[in-house]
């Protein structure tokens, strides 16, 4: 039985004092309000991950990720921070391959096979990444694209350590656009995803396999999505900066 997970990314978003705040309230509106077997990941920016992981309550349906990690265990790498640095705090979770970096930073599918593979070692799980640009969705093989994503950066992996993996699908042109693919379009890409998995682990690992939405999902939109088969939760960014949207959002998961 797949997990149902439902992770905020906050970008580079909220003042240490905006964070604290938006943390202790999602963590008691969760306590409070959420009852079903979901999981839910706060991936905050990386200088308040020491500090989000201690107002944890154990045991709780709450956990902290962070946004990113370097390839290298350590080094020379200024501004950097390694999969052994998060272990070492007790972060459980990991994005990689955000569009946002593979735009910005130039990120390959062969750099972020690196990080995927620094990331388990250190016992943390990533959510990776993957979508296609607008353009791509229109004018080409959308479809294969993404599963090239995943092909390049994950198919080196054994069944055991892909199994520890989670999806993101983030549709690109979905992102910040205040587009949202449709709840069909979503089912249809997880499904062809899930069917590129199966064909190199096996239906029993696919089926296992939690693929969420990442595109503008938000309060109005997830019951929708989520209802979906083959959509697992979302990795939702905007609404995940306001408690009582992300909460929708987590509710819609349940």
């Amino acid at each position: 039985m797949r997990k149902k997970i439902v992770a905020g990314n906050w970008k580079m978003n909220k003042t240490a004092d905006e964070a604290q705040a938006l943390l202790s309230e999602v963590i008691d509106m969760v306590k409070d309000e959420v009852t079903g077997d979901v999981k839910v990941v706060l991936c905050t920016p990386s200088l308040y991950l020491a500090s989000a992981q201690q107002q944890l309550t154990p045991g709780g349906k709450v956990s902290i990720g962070a946004q990113n990690c370097h390839e290298k265990a350590s080094g020379a790498y200024t501004g950097e921070i390694s999969a052994p640095m998060l272990q070492s705090i007790g972060i459980e979770y990991v994005i990689l391959g955000h569009s946002e970096r593979r735009q910005y930073f130039g990120e390959t599918n062969a750099q972020l096979a690196e990080k995927v593979n620094i990331a388990l070692q250190n016992g943390l799980v990533p959510i990776f990444c993957c979508g296609e640009s607008r353009d791509l969705r229109e004018n080409g093989d959308y479809i294969g694209f993404v599963k090239d994503q995943i092909t390049e950066s994950l198919f080196h992996l054994s069944a055991e350590s892909f199994g520890k993996v989670v999806i993101a699908y983030e549709p690109i042109w979905a992102i910040g656009t205040g587009l949202t693919a449709s709840s069909a379009q979503a089912q249809d890409m997880h499904f062809e995803l899930r069917q590129h998995i199966a064909g190199q682990y096996g239906d029993t690992v696919a089926q296992d396999t939690t693929i969420l939405y990442g595109g503008s999902a938000n309060a109005q939109n997830a019951a929708e999505l989520f209802a979906r088969p083959d959509v697992d939760g979302g990795l939702i960014g905007g609404a995940s900066l306001k408690a009582a949207d992300f909460l929708t959002v987590v509710k819609a998961a349940q």
